[in-house]
């Protein structure tokens, strides 16, 4: 059971999200809100104040009177649930609403304590309202995403349910749940943030360590399965570069190959001296860079995942609304808390390393697959006929396509804003266009992860040298030698890919949380 009392971590997501803890409300958080609430009534009631008593965006010149204040709310939000495209997957909704309930619950918007109420029975029974991944532009909030929320709070739109996309209403009833109230500016305080692109981003870095973990993972088994040499990961080296993540995942596959027969010690053979008086030396000195160079490849994805958590955990603690209630100040500021512009470039960010993972696992697939390369494997590791079977051929160029789509994908989407709202909102941050896209690349990057796995399990199968693995590998091994059919013969492979994909997905090869 997870309190919500004053800020969230990383740590207290994952639980919910991933190991379904339910949430309750700390009573300090409904006396927060409730002097909050009431401090804004009072304080509204011979001032002008954005979104309370006047219109919304170029809008706001106009005076709305007291007894269309209510509507008004009402208005907003059904007039902005306008979201096109695919419905967001119930584990990014999710996040969301515990992004939007935490930033809600620090009493800094002045919303009556029944908005967060309702939506912890929304959370904590697993009613996922519809939502749109289309349709946010990051500035004055998610507002069209964030508005299909609001529009459930009401008792309006619709909601999956137990698998099931329903009326609302009737989800309502059967649960035995209320329509929050709207008095002041709920409608407002729920859409005017970042509550959409920081939960969808949130998911995404989680995903994102998972995809680090088993590439760390299959960069590890590579390394044993062409016997490297192992200096490449000595702290020796990986010290002298003071960058946290590249120490880091040195350590990590140090870690994993502490006891591992197959890498092998510089010292005990080409330092030893025995070495005969030759111009040419049969066997490599170095490995390629795709292997000998991953605490420099995964240094910087390590580091910027980290920075990524750290900047999401910020704005889900921070209050992204417009206006500001200050209780203890006794005034009401106005702002732009609402613009993503934050977490806009943590997603960019975020897309590029995932790509930078994706194309390092593409190039040590075609390392595996190129026995012109690795020396030790059949082309394509193919374990039939050569001439009459292919191997992972197929599968390989499955690899390539989406690695390449991953690359064009990482384009920034953080420089592109757009005007809109009669140039009201000039400058925007794309945020959620930015965390939607990121989770496009991530979902791709499991896919070809998964084409290596597969092939590293080909691989092991091929040298049969599973009790010189070391323990970790021959772990992973064992598990994925039951999912993965031994591919002699040509069979289709894409149901077992899908199988390695969810699998890789929904399993970590370290623990991140």
């Amino acid at each position: 059971m997870l309190q919500i009392t004053t800020a969230l971590d990383f740590r207290n997501f994952y639980e919910v999200l991933f190991e379904d803890s339910k949430i309750t409300l700390d009573p300090s958080v409904i006396e927060r809100m409730s002097i909050s609430f009431k401090f804004l009534e009072e304080f509204s009631k011979n001032k002008v104040i954005y979104g309370v008593n006047t219109g919304f965006g170029p809008m706001a010149q106009y005076k709305i009177k007291d007894k269309d204040r209510q509507k008004l709310q009402y208005n907003l939000i059904r007039s902005h649930a306008s979201g096109m495209g695919k419905p967001m997957e119930p584990l990014y909704v999710k996040s969301l609403m515990l992004a939007r309930l935490n930033t809600l619950a620090l009493g800094k918007s002045g919303v009556h304590t029944s908005v967060v109420e309702t939506m912890q029975l929304l959370i904590n029974n697993d009613i996922t309202p519809l939502i749109f991944e289309h349709g946010g532009v990051g500035a004055s909030g998610d507002l069209v995403q964030l508005a299909h929320l609001a529009l459930v709070l009401i008792g309006e739109g619709e909601v999956y349910y137990k698998g099931v996309k329903r009326r609302t209403a009737e989800i309502f009833s059967e649960e035995n749940i209320k329509p929050i109230k709207i008095e002041q500016r709920e409608g407002l305080a729920l859409m005017n943030g970042t509550s959409a692109m920081t939960g969808i981003g949130i998911v995404n870095v989680i995903y994102a360590k998972r995809l680090l973990n088993w590439s760390i993972f299959c960069s590890s088994a590579i390394n044993e399965i062409v016997e490297a040499y192992d200096d490449h990961l000595s702290s020796e080296l990986n010290d002298t570069k003071l960058h946290i993540g590249q120490q880091e995942v040195a350590s990590k596959m140090r870690d994993h190959l502490k006891d591992s027969s197959l890498t092998r010690d510089r010292n005990e053979h080409l330092y030893s001296g025995k070495n005969p008086e030759s111009e040419y030396f049969e066997e490599k000195v170095q490995e390629y860079y795709s292997l000998r160079c991953v605490p420099q490849i995964l240094g910087p994805v390590y580091d910027t995942i980290e920075n990524t958590q750290k900047i999401l955990i910020e704005e889900v603690n921070s209050a992204n609304d417009n206006p500001i209630i200050d209780v203890e100040r006794k005034q009401v500021y106005h702002g732009g808390n609402f613009h993503g512009d934050y977490v806009s470039l943590e997603m960019d960010k975020l897309k590029l390393v995932v790509t930078k993972m994706t194309m390092l696992a593409e190039r040590q697939l075609n390392y595996l697959l190129n026995d012109r390369l690795n020396n030790i494997l059949p082309p394509f590791v193919n374990l039939g006929v050569l001439g009459l079977n292919f191997g992972m051929q197929g599968a390989q160029f499955s690899a390539v396509s989406t690695t390449a789509e991953n690359q064009m994908l990482s384009n920034s989407m953080y420089v592109h804003s757009i005007p809109s709202n009669n140039d009201n909102q000039d400058i925007v941050s794309m945020g959620t266009n930015a965390a939607n896209v990121t989770k496009t690349v991530i979902d791709n990057a499991f896919e070809v992860l998964s084409v290596e796995l597969i092939t590293i399990v080909q691989a092991l199968r091929h040298l049969e040298i599973k009790e010189s693995l070391s323990t970790v590998t021959r772990e992973k091994f064992e598990i994925l030698n039951k999912l993965v059919p031994e591919i002699k013969e040509d069979l289709p492979l894409y149901k077992t890919q899908e199988i390695i994909k969810e699998f890789i997905k929904n399993q970590d090869a370290y623990k991140i949380c």
